[in-house]
């Protein structure tokens, strides 16, 4: 029988974040993705899941996703996933040095017994990248519930995301389950199926459309 996900949903912040604690049932360790705004939370929240801290993974490198991780570093030794591309692009991610581990597409991501890679996704940055875990997707500012992140930030490209939504995310099944680096839907967790009918970003058949919809005036 194949292992089981470990997956604990934490929302933390001013800007309703989720940070994630990823791993494999019976297993101790787990990755935290995208911590931020509260370390003491998320640390008690390992705690009380009898788990321990074996690496940071980043879908992006703005900060309301990542200022967590100097306070972490300063407390324990731990890796520090992040795309090659957002490396490359963000001076703030190179300030954690030694402690980064590159990763490129397709990429596996230390989670015990659960199948787990990363993809690349880049639209709201050039790095952007979604962890895919089991039947799970950790989408970041990726994909949110009937939404996706902006393109009008500095490294946003618009024809990226409807490249990383519409030829990459659609790809995978229906079922994957849409972990979003946001609550800003109806719902905290989503499937591909739902976003499929449900999320205007999907509907959008090419790309002019898309650009115009994504990049139109914010108000």
């Amino acid at each position: 029988m194949p292992a089981q996900l470990f997956l604990h949903q934490l929302q933390l912040g001013p800007m309703q974040n989720f940070v994630y604690l990823v791993g494999t049932e019976g297993q101790r360790e787990v990755v935290v993705v995208d911590p931020a705004w509260d370390v003491d939370a998320i640390e008690k929240t390992c705690v009380i899941h009898g788990k321990r801290l074996c690496g940071i993974l980043l879908t992006h490198s703005h900060k309301d996703h990542t200022n967590g991780v100097g306070e972490l570093l300063a407390r324990r030794d731990l890796p520090v996933y992040a795309n090659r591309a957002e490396i490359e692009f963000s001076d703030d991610l190179r300030t954690f040095g030694d402690a980064l581990r590159p990763l490129g597409p397709g990429d596996p991501v230390p989670l015990g017994g659960v199948t787990a890679r990363v993809i690349h996704t880049p639209g709201h940055t050039p790095g952007s990248q979604c962890l895919y875990a089991a039947d799970g997707l950790l989408s970041g500012d990726t994909l949110f519930v009937n939404g996706c992140g902006r393109c009008d930030l500095r490294g946003g490209d618009p024809g990226q995301m409807y490249t990383t939504l519409h030829q990459t995310l659609r790809k995978l099944p229906g079922v994957t389950r849409l972990f979003p680096g946001h609550d800003y839907g109806d719902v905290r967790v989503s499937s591909l199926d739902r976003e499929s009918t449900r999320n205007p970003y999907f509907q959008l058949k090419d790309a002019a459309s898309f650009v115009a919809y994504r990049m139109r005036p914010r108000t």
